[in-house]
């Protein structure tokens, strides 16, 4: 049965964003910068529109249904913004509330009470992704996740070549099911060394399966709960196995604010519709 429901990984504290220097944001709005310095990466205004209501349009654009966004107890604004002033319309859109920053794995487990027993898509808040992702991981409906291919990502994207290598690297097997998911690897691992590389962006489609397998996760070395090690989990120790969707497009990413006038950019001739 077709996926209709999605959780946005809006938590994240946008650090990297909050500390960059005043010099990277010469060519941002006032407005921008504001966000900037909130670290606030899905409310950043891009024209008249916040981010997320860009995200919001392309997942109702491929039939996505239901949105739930996982905050934190202080995101007012985002709470302000999608539940009173600018109510979506082609997308219900309710919160989950992730008390603390613990990683990936706790964010998912944190939508767990809002979404239905069924297969949800999982996604980032500070990347755009193709409608055609969303549209072919909901047709999985099951677990299953987007490959995207690098060498299209640093073309389309304008993502250098060792940024995309920092992301996780795929291991697939000849059945299109994933064989492991390996994070920041090295240079000479063989998965880097192919001539065709796919990469995780993070757009997963998960069975409530995965909340047990959340359940399961130890902190990794940077102390967070990665939803990486919830995947290796339910493959491993619970028998799911995890389809892919390989992709040659283009991923916006908004990590940094030399990412913002780009990204801006890309936007100008879409009008959301969330």
């Amino acid at each position: 049965m077709r996926t209709t429901q999605a959780v946005i990984l809006a938590r994240g504290l946008g650090s990297r964003m909050r500390r960059e220097a005043e010099a990277a944001s010469a060519a941002l709005t006032a407005d921008q910068r504001r966000a900037a310095e909130r670290g606030a990466k899905g409310m950043m205004p891009l024209g008249a529109r916040p981010f997320l209501d860009y995200v919001l349009s392309a997942l109702a654009d491929a039939g996505i249904r239901d949105v739930t966004l996982v905050v934190g107890p202080e995101a007012d604004e985002i709470r302000d913004h999608f539940g009173r002033t600018h109510v979506p319309e082609r997308v219900r859109v309710q919160f989950a509330i992730q008390e603390e920053p613990r990683g990936t794995a706790d964010a998912v487990v944190s939508a767990r009470p809002a979404v239905d027993d069924a297969p949800f898509l999982v996604l980032n808040s500070d990347n755009y992704y193709p409608v055609a992702a969303y549209r072919d991981l909901a047709e999985l409906g099951g677990s299953g996740l987007v490959a995207f291919e690098a060498e299209t990502l640093v073309r389309e994207s304008r993502l250098e070549p060792e940024r995309v290598l920092r992301y996780a690297l795929l291991d697939i097997g000849d059945d299109g099911v994933l064989r492991a998911v390996r994070e920041k690897p090295d240079a000479d691992d063989p998965l880097a060394q192919r001539a065709e590389r796919w990469v995780s962006m993070n757009l997963w489609s998960f069975s409530p399966v995965i909340f047990e397998a959340c359940a399961r996760v130890r902190p990794s070395t940077r102390g967070e709960l990665e939803i990486q090690d919830a995947v290796t989990i339910a493959m491993r120790d619970l028998g799911e196995p995890f389809r892919v969707v390989r992709m040659r497009a283009g991923v916006l990413d908004l990590s940094s604010r030399a990412d913002i006038a780009f990204v801006a950019s890309q936007m100008e001739a879409i009008e959301p519709r969330p």
